[in-house]
């Protein structure tokens, strides 16, 4: 699958058939999120697989009443939780360098991109949940103090197949040249 066909046809995917997902390709997945590029390339990422069913429904239990991710996280042939290693990224000697402090997010993104498109090539979906309680989901799976959950992947088979996503802005909306306001010529 050529990069541009996946950015255009990835989309979540919340619901899942019972056909399971293999390690290897879950390997797979991690391996493309650990290719993210990151600041200093302090690769700020950590990710836990959940198979264990209870485990997973504990977890989903963490989720804020009314995600929409939670039916297919019950569902899921895995959950991946998405961990960030903090006072790491946009920091030299534990000083943050940076306006934004959560430097950490930016790079975690790249990387669960990165896994969330190599499922897609798999033929594996996959939804980004993060609308839940961070503080509980973290005590669950027992992290260092240094350590947050900052989201929950659900990886399965589809259900149904791919449809077109929603209209995309057109460039002149949010790329602009040289100055604000200047849309970039489409």
């Amino acid at each position: 699958m050529e990069l541009q066909e996946a950015l255009r046809k990835r989309r979540s995917i919340r619901k899942f058939t019972g056909e399971p997902v293999s390690d290897g390709e879950i390997r797979s997945v991690l391996e493309a999120a650990g290719m993210a590029p990151s600041w200093a390339n302090v690769q700020p990422w950590e990710f836990i697989v959940l198979r264990d069913r209870s485990l997973m429904e504990r977890m989903t239990a963490t989720y804020i009443d009314g995600n929409p991710a939670t039916k297919c996280s019950l569902a899921a042939s895995a959950l991946i939780v998405a961990c960030a290693i903090t006072g790491v990224s946009g920091c030299y000697d534990g000083k943050n360098l940076t306006r934004f402090n959560e430097w950490f997010m930016f790079d975690l993104g790249m990387a669960v991109q990165n896994l969330c498109l190599k499922a897609h090539e798999l033929g594996i979906g996959s939804v980004v949940a993060g609308l839940l309680d961070h503080d509980r989901a973290k005590e669950l799976l027992g992290l260092p103090a240094d350590r947050e959950v900052v989201a929950c992947i659900p990886l399965g088979r589809p259900a149904v197949a791919g449809k077109e996503g929603p209209p995309r802005k057109p460039l002149s909306q949010f790329a602009f040249l040289d100055a604000y306001g200047n849309p970039f010529p489409e």
